[in-house]
């Protein structure tokens, strides 16, 4: 039950926002009674902190899966991860959005406890991809000169703040942008 409010609550978040949502519309889309949420959360806003938990965990998940493929070498992965990205978040449906991106710019003024769930969220990605720098360093496909905690916060402040820009413009041209940059701040070895 817990599970199912979570999934059914981030569905309706995605879709309108955590101030827009109302419990009584997350009840509703969970098809359960007021006296259920309570059971299991003591308000809406540590729901919205457990969601966002939740949320980076099934991230994390899906971002190892790729970054830990045996499919090529470690820099290929690291671009593919930000492939993906740019495929979900440029595809016309289908893709119900990205909770970080969704609630970074609402949430932050409004709750200290779901700022902190997002900075915890979003530092785990940031780590992520700074092992993935270094795994490419590693292999040897990947440039040794960068500095892999700089680089790896520096690729995923311009990829939120590109998928930001996507939503306020309505045009992939800037995670376009963002994707050519990304290959260019993650060079091969010259010879």
């Amino acid at each position: 039950m817990r599970e199912h409010l979570l999934a059914s609550g981030e569905a309706v978040i995605l879709g309108k926002g955590y101030a827009a949502a109302g419990l009584a519309e997350i009840l509703a889309q969970a098809g359960v009674p007021k006296g259920s949420f309570y059971h299991y959360f003591r308000s809406k806003e540590g729901f919205a902190v457990e969601m966002l938990q939740r949320y980076f965990s099934d991230y994390d998940q899906r971002l190892c899966l790729i970054l830990n493929s045996d499919q090529g070498s470690a820099r290929s992965r690291l671009l593919s991860y930000f492939q993906v990205w740019h495929d979900r978040h440029c595809a016309e449906s289908g893709y119900p959005g990205c909770l970080a991106v969704k609630l970074s710019g609402e949430v932050c003024d409004l709750s200290e406890p779901m700022r902190e769930a997002l900075v915890d969220g979003m530092n785990g990605v940031v780590k992520r991809l700074a092992e993935a720098i270094k795994n490419a360093q590693q292999d040897g496909s990947l440039a040794a000169h960068i500095v892999a905690d700089d680089c790896a916060q520096t690729l995923y402040a311009l990829w939120i703040g590109s998928s930001l820009l996507k939503k306020v413009q309505h045009s992939s041209r800037v995670l376009q942008l963002a994707l050519a940059q990304t290959e260019a701040m993650l060079p091969s070895p010259t010879l």
